[in-house]
């Protein structure tokens, strides 16, 4: 079953959605919107009616209800809903058959089949039936433009593919359609030039000056004014195969990365450039991740080789990534980067680069015991602190949330880092490590079970992430939408967004894990299954690492313990619980145990 939100009205199997008001329908639809996330009930009313009636909490169980039987024709009486639940507070929807994301994940293509058969998807606007409700508006005008880049996306590939005759149709009535996009524009008339229809290629241009400076009173862009003297002229380049912007976006890295190749012949300098390359892959998704880190290493052990250790520490300190897991996803590589930022650190007196390598060194020696591990990011955070550079407090305060996890019931404190990473990266516009505090009061929240909160800060990291295309934040707030679920089939769905996401030490294990949390909070059987890092804990071993994972780990332990009468285990992993008893073992973010209480009786 697919849920349609593309189109004049709401379908599923592509037949409209058939109930008795428009009301059900928008529930429907709001839930769509939070994407798998809870939606609170009360905030549900306050969306669905200007001014809630009384009864309103009953009224909307009641459309709940009417949907669910709507959606799931074949549920048995009384069975658990399986697809609109009810969690928490509010209810979310658990699924991913939505015709709007299938066309998102489609038309990130750039195939052109796949271009097409996103297309294809679009019966309509998205959510027209609800175009004048604010919940709906941003992803309508989202999706929307998704679709026009698309139509744009789809001229460039049958351009690149020699197909220039066929993009003229679509270009000519979208730019009827849509006169400001000055791209569409640019392709038409490059399309049309190929074409050999060169006078209709400026008449496409002159056409394209007067609806812009006369409709919208803007002039055209640089780029229209380009292809125009490049047109007149036949420059050379417009028939190559391509989108014929020579000088503009198409070419802009290759001839940049021309040019720098052709400017800066030295070693040293290639070398650090170098990292801030490896800075940006590392965030676009799971293969940039992993080529960022193997890349990383090789850095580091070049400026090594040259016996330069103010470039040695310039290489390890400038890879700022913000980092939010607490076990490493190369513990071997890690490693080798703390030796050599501990091998260069007594080299350097300067303020700023010592407090780099320190964060280095904390961030690099998460889930580690050592002393050093804490010390060296409290010294990162004391020395940012004097100075007036908040990226580098930013990456300081990474290190000190990674090293504040070496007993129970820290929550609070790694809670006001991420409160502070959250101010100073909107003041200094870092929006990296706004995501990165979001994430981490996300987390504080989940333990301190305040739900509403922790939806706050996932709907605000979603938000920056599609603004800034960091796609690797989805991987943690679909898991934090499946611990607000926490059904077996939720933390499933969930997996499926590790994979291909180049972060081993996150997923290996977590799944089981999760589903082992369930089956205690449940009273079932915990299943056998190969648990990877986490199955020393699940067996009931004494004493897991530092990290998020921590109090799980050890209600884990008190639950074995208890199972099997081993009373001085119980007693170990009481005490190492109690400085959290208020807590629920939760902090991760991405699964739970329920209250720490629980396991202290």
């Amino acid at each position: 079953m697919e849920f349609g939100v593309l189109g004049p009205v709401m379908a599923w199997d592509g037949q409209p959605v058939d109930l008795k008001g428009p009301r059900h329908r928008a529930v429907l639809a709001r839930l769509i919107v939070a994407r798998g996330r809870v939606v609170p009930a009360r905030v549900l009313v306050d969306d669905l009616w200007a001014d809630p009636p009384d009864g309103a909490l009953s009224a909307l169980r009641t459309f709940v209800a009417a949907l669910r039987r709507a959606i799931e024709p074949d549920r048995a009486p009384r069975a658990p809903a399986q697809l609109l639940i009810t969690a928490g507070p509010g209810y979310a929807l658990r699924t991913e058959e939505v015709d709007a994301w299938r066309f998102e994940q489609t038309v990130a293509s750039s195939s052109l089949p796949e271009l097409l058969r996103g297309l294809a998807l679009w019966r309509g606007p998205a959510y027209a039936e609800f175009a004048d409700e604010g919940w709906a508006l941003a992803e309508r005008s989202r999706l929307t433009e998704l679709r026009l880049r698309a139509v744009e996306q789809v001229a460039e590939a049958r351009l690149a593919a020699g197909l220039a005759a066929e993009a003229v149709p679509d270009l000519d009535a979208h730019v009827t359609e849509h006169p400001w996009r000055e791209d569409a524009w640019r392709l038409l008339a490059l399309a049309l030039y190929r074409s050999d229809r060169q006078g209709d290629a400026l008449a496409v241009l002159r056409r394209a000056r007067e609806t812009l400076v006369g409709q919208l009173g803007v002039d055209p862009g640089p780029g229209l004014s380009r292809l125009e003297s490049d047109i007149l002229n036949q420059a050379t380049h417009l028939t190559s195969l391509g989108t014929g912007f020579d000088s503009g976006f198409d070419s802009v890295w290759s001839e940049t990365a021309a040019a720098y190749d052709r400017a800066v012949g030295g070693t040293r300098a290639r070398i650090e450039s170098t990292v801030g390359l490896l800075r940006s892959l590392a965030v676009t998704g799971g293969g940039g991740l992993e080529e960022a880190r193997r890349h990383r290493l090789a850095a580091v052990r070049a400026a090594e080789e040259l016996g330069d250790p103010d470039l040695t520490a310039r290489v390890i300190g400038a890879y700022d990534v913000p980092a939010i897991w607490t076990r490493s996803d190369d513990e071997t590589q890690a490693a080798a980067i703390v030796a050599a930022a501990e091998r260069v650190l007594p080299t350097q007196d300067h303020p700023s680069i010592r407090a780099r390598l320190l964060a280095t060194i904390a961030l690099e020696s998460r889930g580690s015991r050592a002393p050093r591990a804490r010390e060296a990011a409290l010294g990162a955070e004391r020395l940012a602190r004097g100075l007036d550079d908040p990226a580098l407090l930013a990456f300081a305060l990474n290190g000190v949330f990674l090293q504040t996890c070496h007993r129970a019931g820290l929550a609070p404190e790694r809670d006001a880092v991420g409160a502070e990473l959250v101010t100073v990266s909107q003041r200094h516009n870092l929006f990296t490590y706004e995501v990165l505090g979001h994430l981490i009061r996300l987390q504080s929240a989940c333990a301190r079970a305040d739900h509403a909160t922790a939806d706050e800060h996932a709907a605000a990291a979603d938000a920056l992430a599609a603004r800034h295309e960091l796609p690797l934040v989805a991987v943690f707030t679909r898991w934090y939408a499946a611990l607000r679920e926490d059904t077996p089939d939720g933390y499933r769905v969930a997996a499926a967004t590790l994979d291909g996401a180049g972060m081993p030490g996150l997923s290996a294990g977590l799944l089981p894990l999760a589903l082992a949390a369930h089956a205690v909070r449940h009273d079932q059987p915990i299943p056998d299954a190969d648990y990877g890092p986490h199955a020393p804990w699940v067996a009931g071993a004494p004493d897991p690492p530092p990290g998020l994972l921590l109090e799980a780990h050890w209600a884990l332990t008190a639950h074995a313990a208890r199972r099997s009468g081993d009373g001085e285990l119980l007693q170990k992993a009481q005490a190492a619980l109690a400085p959290a008893k208020d807590e629920h073992a939760a902090g991760s973010g991405l699964l739970t145990l329920g209250p720490i209480a629980n396991y202290l009786n």
